[in-house]
Parts: structure tokens; sequence; C-alpha cells
């Protein structure tokens, strides 16, 4: 807003004083029979003065104040839009040292997950590596366990073979042996180990 010279409000304020008792004047010569009366004319030139001095001492007196007033507030303005532009300068630096954040930490984020993915990965090859040692251990039991069973079943399948082997020469014996041929080898025997005592 441009301020005023003192001059000019002077200037302004004698103007309107001329024009309103120009515009008296108008309306005095104007009236005639049946228009206004020259005392109400003379009244509202009196009124009009009145009204334009109490102007011209208001705006002289209250001058200063308004002005000081107004230029107190200009003032608390004028720090006010500082103080939003400083606060605006603020939130920008704010703003812009979150966008550097949020973008070191989408390459924090994909750093992480590429150390995830290769300790993943190596986790992934020793597991295989522990289960594949784990399987030929197994294997190794499993053959193991199946040798020693088939040694077992072998012993056991001879150990059978044997006694049923020993039962049927019994059988055999005792369907084909006569009391001659028992006779003969108790005889047999006992000169065997009548022979041994010897």
């Amino acid at each position: 807003m441009r301020k005023l010279s003192l001059k000019t409000q002077w200037t302004s304020a004698f103007c309107a004083a001329v024009a309103m008792l120009v515009f008296a004047g108008v309306a005095h010569a104007s009236g005639g029979e049946g228009g206004i009366p020259a005392e109400k004319w003379w009244d509202l030139l009196w009124r009009a003065m009145n009204f334009t001095g109490l102007v011209i001492i208001l705006v002289w007196a209250l001058k200063k104040p308004m002005s000081s007033g107004l230029a107190a507030r200009r003032q608390t303005i004028r720090d006010q839009f500082e103080d939003l532009e400083a606060q605006r300068a603020e939130a920008e630096q704010k703003y812009k040292e979150f966008e550097s954040k949020l973008s070191s930490i989408d390459q924090e984020a994909a750093s992480i997950l590429e150390a995830a993915r290769s300790q993943g990965e190596i986790e992934r090859k020793r597991i295989i590596e522990d289960a594949n040692r784990a399987a030929e251990d197994i294997k190794r039991q499993a053959e193991m366990a199946v040798q020693h069973e088939l040694a077992e079943a072998t012993k056991s399948l001879r150990e059978e073979i044997a006694e049923l082997a020993v039962a049927k020469a019994e059988e055999i014996i005792k369907s084909n042996l006569q009391a001659e041929d028992q006779d003969k080898l108790i005889d047999d025997y006992l000169t065997k180990v009548g022979g041994l005592k010897q």
C-alpha cells in the first residue's frame, strides 16, 4: 500500500470542502419557489463544513497512532511472512532429507535382500551337502545292516541245514541199520576205545 504524503492529504481534504461548497451553492441557486428553503441549504452547508473539519481534525489527530498501528501491523505481517518462509524452507529441507533417507533405505533394503539371498544360497548348498552326507551314511549303514543280516541268515540257514542233514542221516541210518550192523558198530567202537586206552 502506497503511503500518501501530508500535502496530498490536506489537498484532498481541501478539494472535498470546496466540492461541498460548490454543491451547496448550486443547490441554493436552483432553489426557487416550491424548492428547498435557503435556511436548509445553509444548514446543510454548515453541517458539511463541520463534517469536513471533523474529518480533518480526526485525520490530523489519528495520523500518528494509525500510521504507527498500521506500521506495527505491517511489521507483524512481514514477520509472520518471514516466519512462514523460514518454516517452508525448513520443511523443504526436511523433505529433501527424508527423500534422501528413503532412497538410501531403498538401497539398504536391496543390499540386505541381496545379502539374504546369498546367505540363503550358501545355507541351501550346506543343507544339500549335509543331506547328501547323511544319505551316504544311511546308505552305508543300510548296506552294512543288509550284509550283517545276510551273514546271520546264511549262518542260521547253514545251522538249520546241518540240523536237518543230521536228522535226515539219523533217520536214514535208523531205517537202514540192522541189528547185526548195530552190534558190529558197537564192537568197532569198543575196539577203538579200548585201543585208545592202551
